[in-house]
């Protein structure tokens, strides 16, 4: 679609979607004209799309500020949060269904590719995230990258996900804004509970989280507490962002016997739940121990991947994927000096090795920070190299909130909003810098910023609300992981080739991951099981391979997407190649990956399709 027409729809009148595209439809048909009914159709569908994508953010108002798109007749989005009671849940679900529905009835003849792109985007993602509510506990992310289980665990939950939004997305340019940030800290409390009413109801089907997740979430969950209690938590940095804005404080005051009082007492309700859940809990990892585990798994693995992969099949393609990898990897090691023992033994005496180790507490922080900062200018700068139509990301690198660290992965990143109020962020976790080295430290920057999460979240920025709100973990950890690669081709480690080392790991590290995530879920190994297998197969560092098996317990099947997505782009462009031969264009085939938006794979390998019929042409 269009820029032009995609404002046009943001002009339309919207009310009344349902007969609105009816009438639309219905009256092309009537009409017997092809080339006008063809336009029509094309307009009731990116009206359809447009009010699809605000149906969405109705249940999910985060998202919209998040995107910048809770202004004008859509303000009072701003105000509030997502309804986390099961009854909310129902209600996101029944919008879902409806939705689905209208999607499905839009002849797809005439219209214009890109939109029919849209359209089967949103009923993949749709359809896929309906069977994920049909099951009877979890919490179901919409066409987003986080399914789990768990309601509230050691990195699911309001209690981890609200401090971060309130205080780094949520504007504070005014009073409104301030109106808008207390509404939504006085909406909490009901928020918190709405989550505890489906703890309950989950523990009361047999659904208890392992022990040692329980743990660490009431670990995290206590700590989050006592700042509630102490007036630190929201309110120390909401004091500061208004002080920022040169705003009077009276908000701040406000805010304090809130989050003293209402907001620590719904949080201490659902520590008892959890204490609770604690007494009733074992040591088991995986989902095969839960009731119909097999089933959610089952319906995890295809929501992560978009693809029917069963998780034999996903298994046998990691140690595959894990085999090459590690063939590339061995003669770098011999070429260095490293001879003796497996390619995991001697990664990890790599690790061990002084020159690539920061140094420790705030001093390694900064040499870190300072680190990342370089690799962003470096591979800013090859940007033209890669790509004909390039994007101007703002970005900021921001270290985790510290009562985050302790259950989140090495780092992570994201897009900014759609309308670049708020920047792309590469969240990087500090709790140790024994977390990172300098040969891999590299890789995980490309991976979260650039040519990764950042840079292809601004492509998605650019197309309909719709698109820019649903993202596919297969697509979008798959396009990270190919921008490592497009970082390894344009010559990031040709100077330092422990740092392809470090590359090439990370690759395996993602393989070892469709093993372990498999192995834990269908095939009953231990947390123990799962840890060795990265330090001991591929010479991960413990130290962030125990937080990792953690994270994949609670977020069944996420793990998987990343290497399979990167395979299937890989796979995609290898097609390129061989049907376009001379005609193949490293730059073009980057634009037609990343200008389809993000995607299930079916649908990238249409768009691929697309761009060698074009390019042959």
């Amino acid at each position: 679609m269009t820029q032009t027409s995609f404002s046009l729809t943001r002009r339309q009148a919207l009310a009344g979607l349902g007969a609105t595209t009816a009438l639309t439809l219905g009256g092309c048909a009537a009409t017997g004209r092809p080339a006008g009914m063809a336009q029509a159709q094309a307009i009731g569908a990116e009206r359809l799309l447009e009010v699809v994508a605000y149906n969405l953010l109705e249940h999910e108002p985060e998202r919209a500020t998040s995107l910048g798109v809770d202004t004008g007749r859509y303000s009072e989005l701003r105000a509030r949060l997502e309804d986390q009671s099961q009854t909310g849940q129902d209600l996101y679900a029944a919008t879902l269904r409806r939705d689905l529905g209208r999607v499905r009835a839009v002849p797809r003849e005439g219209l214009d590719p890109d939109l029919v792109t849209s359209l089967d985007v949103v009923e993949s993602a749709y359809s896929t995230a309906l069977d994920g509510f049909a099951l009877p506990y979890g919490d179901v992310a919409v066409g987003s990258w986080r399914n789990a289980p768990y309601v509230v665990i050691q990195n699911v939950g309001t209690y981890l996900d609200m401090p971060r939004f309130l205080d780094s997305s949520h504007p504070l340019e005014d009073g409104s804004d301030a109106d808008a940030y207390m509404e939504r800290l006085e909406a909490l409390p009901g928020v918190l509970d709405g989550e505890l009413e489906r703890m309950q109801a989950a523990r009361g089907m047999g659904v208890v989280p392992p022990a040692f997740l329980l743990d660490k979430a009431l670990e995290q969950m206590q700590s989050t507490i006592a700042s509630a209690q102490s007036g630190e938590l929201f309110v120390a940095q909401l004091r500061e962002n208004l002080a920022a804005k040169n705003m009077p404080d009276a908000f701040g005051a406000r805010a304090q016997p809130l989050v003293a009082g209402p907001i620590a007492e719904a949080l201490t309700r659902q520590l008892a739940e959890l204490g609770l859940q604690r007494g009733m809990a074992d040591d088991d990892a995986g989902m095969w121990s839960q009731p119909r585990g097999d089933e959610w798994y089952a319906w995890a693995l295809r929501a992560s991947t978009t693809t029917m992969l069963s998780p034999d099949e996903v298994h046998e393609a990691g140690l595959e994927e894990l085999a090459m990898l590690h063939a590339r990897m061995d003669p770098i090691l011999r070429e260095i000096g490293y001879t003796s023992g497996s390619v995991g033994e001697r990664m990890q005496a790599l690790s061990r090795d002084p020159r690539y180790q920061f140094a420790e507490g705030d001093p390694g922080r900064a040499e870190i920070r300072a680190f990342i900062d370089d690799r962003i200018a470096w591979i800013t700068a090859q940007m033209p190299r890669a790509f004909n139509t390039l994007v101007d990301p703002k970005l900021e690198v921001r270290r985790l909130p510290l009562s985050e660290e302790p259950g989140a992965p090495a780092a992570y990143g994201g897009a900014g909003s759609k309308d670049g109020t708020i920047p792309g962020r590469m969240w990087i976790n500090l709790r140790t810098t024994d977390l990172h080295r300098k040969y891999d430290l590299a890789d995980l920057t490309y991976h979260e910023t650039i040519p990764g999460h950042v840079w292809e979240g601004e492509y998605s920025n650019r197309l309909p609300l719709i698109r820019s709100i649903l993202a596919f973990n297969a697509f979008s950890e798959g396009w990270a992981l190919y921008g490592e690669q497009i970082a390894d081709e344009l010559g990031a480690y040709d100077d330092f080739k422990v740092g392809r080392l470090g590359y090439l790991q990370a690759l395996a590290f993602r393989a070892c991951r469709m093993v372990v995530d498999t192995g834990l879920h269908h095939k009953r190994w231990t947390r123990e099981q799962a840890r060795n297998f990265f330090v001991e197969r591929n010479g991960s560092k413990y130290e962030e391979v125990a937080s990792e098996v953690d994270r994949y317990c609670s977020w069944p099947g996420q793990a998987c997407g990343y290497k399979v997505g990167h395979s299937e782009i890989v796979r995609q462009r290898a097609r390129a190649e061989a049907e376009l031969g001379g005609a193949y264009d490293f730059k073009a085939f980057n634009d037609a990956v990343v200008l389809g938006g993000n995607a299930p794979l079916d649908v990238l390998a249409k768009n691929v399709g697309r761009y060698i019929e074009s390019a042959a042409s």
